[in-house]
């Protein structure tokens, strides 16, 4: 043209403990996050702001990442995406792995994998895509068995200390140097090298991004950056990582420096979970059905790291409390209307659609987002699930009404 598990919700603990403002609240009241919304409202009017060069939106739409030609492409342009993912010879299965985000939530679908594993049937993907937290699980999921532990061990040992520290910055209430340094421990010049390894078999790892000046999302092909080697590859996958997780307002927003126009300037990206809970393809390939190119996959895996079912709350008449559950609210209706345009799309491709989420059997109560004792509850239960070979299925019939609901008067999936 990033953080280890964390990006979302956090249940059965109404407000803040949901969606965006939960994964930057771990133990913090909604107290705090006032009080720090009110000191950046007091700010001195004088206080010099970050300048930022000023570029057009054509050389902004051309630009790419020096040195690295096919690094990421525009995620709503079908052309670019499919000749990115046709299939490649060598390519190990037909089975493609989406994984979303949820913040601490994501060990469930750390335990899924791990279960899978156990279970003995877990594919070897053609194409992994991870959105938040799912693109922090994306590399170990990408690479496979071997990369369990570590995987396990990065969603059931986190604390807040490891993701963010309370200190504002000119454009975020908290800091994120934690989780810069928990992504610079994870993703070593080893994994570096084992993504690139499987990149150039015909495999896709692809993580998306929220472009805040191009109001765009963005697919980087974590491969192609991997297989392009060296010093710079290596800060650059850790930096996607970082900016894939990083909420807009709550964490500082990662600057990526590109070439576009014949001049150097730097893009601004966030979470891209602020513009799609997770990533199979692109928009106009899911509810135009007069796109007709088919995606190259024969069965498709959809692991959501959160709840789909309602949970009833008395919200605290705090704006904190109010946000969060908004928040957590949207949401939700924003992975209905995106599971019911994949099963459109999936029916009408004849992709084999499968689908797992935390259902309403887990029931283990969290002291907060990040607490280590419900994530490593959230790890066993969705191991369990997967090993016994139950954790997917098609969307159960009480989700297919709700969509059903959600969608009335839509032309958007007869799900029956």
């Amino acid at each position: 043209m990033d953080r280890t598990p964390f990006s979302e919700p956090i249940r059965r603990n109404p407000g803040l403990t949901r969606r965006q403002m939960a994964t930057a609240l771990v133990g913090i009241t909604g107290a705090v996050l006032a009080a720090g919304l009110e000191r950046a409202a007091a700010q001195p009017a004088g206080k010099p702001s970050l300048q930022r060069t000023l570029v057009s939106p054509q050389a902004a739409a051309a630009a790419e990442i020096p040195g690295m030609p096919g690094a990421r492409l525009w995620a709503d342009r079908p052309d670019d995406f499919l000749a990115l993912v046709r299939e490649v010879p060598g390519q190990a299965d037909a089975s493609w792995l989406a994984l979303s985000g949820g913040g601490g939530d994501g060990a469930y679908g750390a335990g899924v994998l791990a279960g899978w594993t156990a279970s003995g049937s877990r594919p070897t993907f053609a194409v992994v895509t991870g959105v938040s937290t799912g693109a922090l699980i994306g590399p170990y999921a990408f690479l496979g068995p071997r990369y369990d532990a570590a995987l396990k061990q990065a969603y059931t040992t986190l604390h807040a200390a490891d993701v963010f520290e309370i200190a504002g910055t000119q454009d975020s209430l908290f800091s994120t140097w934690p989780l810069r340094e928990t992504i610079a421990r994870q993703v070593t010049p080893e994994l570096l090298l084992a993504v690139a390894a499987e990149h150039r078999r015909g495999r896709r790892l692809l993580v998306l991004t929220t472009n805040i000046d191009a109001a765009r999302l963005v697919l980087w092909n974590m491969g192609a950056i991997a297989a392009h080697g060296g010093p710079e590859a290596l800060a650059l996958f850790r930096k996607v990582l970082l900016a894939s997780a990083s909420i807009p307002g709550l964490f500082p927003p990662v600057m990526i420096d590109v070439v576009g126009g014949g001049r150097r300037f730097k893009e601004m990206h966030v979470d891209g979970g602020a513009s799609a809970y997770l990533f199979v393809a692109p928009q106009p390939m899911l509810v135009d059905e007069s796109v007709e190119e088919r995606l190259p996959a024969e069965r498709l895996y959809v692991i959501v790291n959160n709840a789909l079912h309602s949970d009833f709350a008395v919200t605290e008449r705090a704006t904190s409390a109010v946000l969060g559950r908004a928040m957590s609210v949207g949401t939700r209706a924003l992975t209905a209307l995106e599971l019911a345009a994949l099963i459109q799309l999936c029916r009408r491709q004849e992709i084999d659609f499968k689908l797992t989420f935390v259902d309403e059997g887990f029931t283990a109560p969290s002291a907060g987002p990040f607490d280590p004792d419900y994530m490593a509850a959230l790890f066993e239960y969705g191991y369990a699930q997967a090993a016994s070979g139950t954790a997917f299925g098609t969307a159960p019939p009480s989700f297919r009404k709700r969509l059903e609901r959600s969608l009335a008067g839509r032309k958007l999936p007869n799900l029956r």
